[in-house]
């Protein structure tokens, strides 16, 4: 938190609440948690509610653990402290927007169907150089995570990376209101968990709330590469801009002199005005250049060099489940791009998958979310691996037996689909070769990380 602790009547009026009355001579909290396994002594507990759950109903685990006072919607017969609201969820944003009224650093706030995640590690890891950074961790997204990691927040850190996801209208909105974002981007918009928007304008609209969080003063990123870029630039309106691109030189930022380097990986130049510096990208995917585009666009909005932004982008190296190479059995090279999927990340994946030497092979999950777009979109990207020449293809999952058929309609052959991973993995093991490259995709509730430890060395 900001500050060392917070008296539970300070706190009566940001989050809308009342003390009930308790014998216990506690004023103070240190920190908070909503999670019975992570109480410390001195923390509020926040007892929130789900359609499933309801941790009003392990509060006394939370006080045994040490809670030293409950954020609950109705007083309970406990003899610790209860800040009293009608609604915890609530409570637990106010709070957290509170917690980020005392941070005077710069915060960033990232969205996007796809890539976001990426551009978040790479921007933290830039930032990171430059000094004390606190990142959204893992996936923590949502209208939960966001305030968890706002709550994060502390009187060292002098940068903050927040990324925020959304499964509908509204969510976004709700987030970027907590955050106050001084620097926000919507990295693109693609046709990814459209069964919450209903199309890809829903998409574009939803995303964009970003741009609405902004101050007058508040410098939005945009894509200049991404179809509705004209829309968010019309939302934006007089608020100061950068615009990226890895195809137009008239960008504020963009991109020039791509090559690749013997490891797989691109070279370039990003640019702006008269200024350059030449990025050696650590991390797979023809994708990762937009990625660092973006990076480079959010720095610049920070008043960075671009000698920075480049140092620290060619220190970056992939995170574990985003087009991260491991050694595979038999010597064949497995990337692990299984931390989820959308059409867009699946097809990016697949270009790289292509731009490798050796045999080139795809094992693709379900894609989860897609609304009645979902067989569709399935067939479509089997088709797109035949296209791409990909030399044998594997599926699991009810939805990509459409992808197989797509697959063989566009004249591929070596493929085959499973009931499940264990006889997947079965059929790989005479296979395998040192010459072969295997993609493992798909969404995260498809769980094909348990396909990339199968293939791993060490795993078996």
């Amino acid at each position: 938190m900001m500050k060392p602790e917070f008296s539970l009547n300070e706190l009566l009026a940001p989050l809308d609440a009342r003390l009930a009355p308790c014998e216990r001579d506690i004023n103070c909290i240190t920190g908070v948690t909503t999670d019975t396994r992570a109480v410390k002594s001195g923390d509020l507990f926040i007892a929130l509610k789900g359609e499933r759950f309801d941790a009003h109903d392990f509060v006394e685990q939370a006080i045994d653990a040490g809670a030293s006072a409950l954020l609950v919607e109705r007083e309970l017969p406990v003899d610790v402290p209860q800040l009293i609201v009608s609604d915890t969820r609530i409570a637990l944003g106010k709070l957290a927007e509170y917690n980020r009224s005392f941070f005077t650093g710069l915060l960033f706030a990232i969205t996007g169907s796809s890539g976001k995640t990426t551009i978040k590690e790479m921007l933290a890891t830039v930032l990171a150089n430059c000094g004390n950074t606190l990142a959204t961790l893992g996936n923590l997204n949502n209208d939960i995570g966001v305030p968890l990691t706002l709550l994060r927040l502390s009187p060292e850190h002098e940068y903050a990376v927040i990324e925020m996801g959304a499964s509908g209208a509204g969510e976004i909105a709700y987030s970027v209101a907590l955050a106050h974002p001084h620097i926000a981007i919507v990295n693109n918009a693609m046709a990814a968990h459209l069964e919450g928007f209903g199309s890809l304008q829903g998409v574009i609209d939803a995303k964009g709330e970003i741009y609405d969080g902004l101050s007058s003063v508040g410098t939005a990123v945009v894509n200049l590469d991404d179809a509705a870029a004209k829309q968010w630039l019309a939302r934006i309106g007089d608020k100061p801009r950068i615009g990226f691109s890895v195809k137009h030189e008239k960008a504020d930022l963009y991109v020039r002199h791509v090559s690749r380097q013997l490891n797989g990986c691109f070279a370039f130049d990003i640019v702006h005005g008269a200024a350059s510096a030449t990025v050696t990208l650590q991390v797979l995917g023809a994708h990762n250049i937009a990625n660092a585009a973006a990076v480079s666009a959010l720095m610049l909005a920070a008043g960075f060099s671009l000698d920075v932004v480049a140092d620290g982008l060619s220190r970056f190296k992939a995170v574990k489940g985003r087009l991260c190479t491991v050694a595979g059995l038999a010597g064949a090279l497995v990337i692990d791009d299984t931390y989820n999927a959308n059409q867009g990340s699946v097809i990016a994946a697949i270009d790289t998958l292509a731009e490798l030497p050796g045999e080139r092979m795809l094992i693709l999950g379900d894609l989860g979310e897609l609304g009645v777009d979902a067989e569709s979109i399935h067939y479509a990207l089997g088709q797109y691996a035949a296209e791409q020449k990909i030399d044998r293809f594997f599926a699991v999952g009810d939805l990509c037996k459409e992808a197989v058929q797509g697959y063989q309609t566009s004249g591929g052959e070596l493929v085959a689909h499973f009931a499940d991973k264990d006889s997947l993995l079965k059929a790989m093991e005479p296979l395998l070769h040192s010459d072969l490259k295997i993609l493992v995709k798909g969404s995260r509730s498809a769980g094909m990380e348990s396909v990339v430890a199968g293939l791993t060395v060490g795993d078996k």
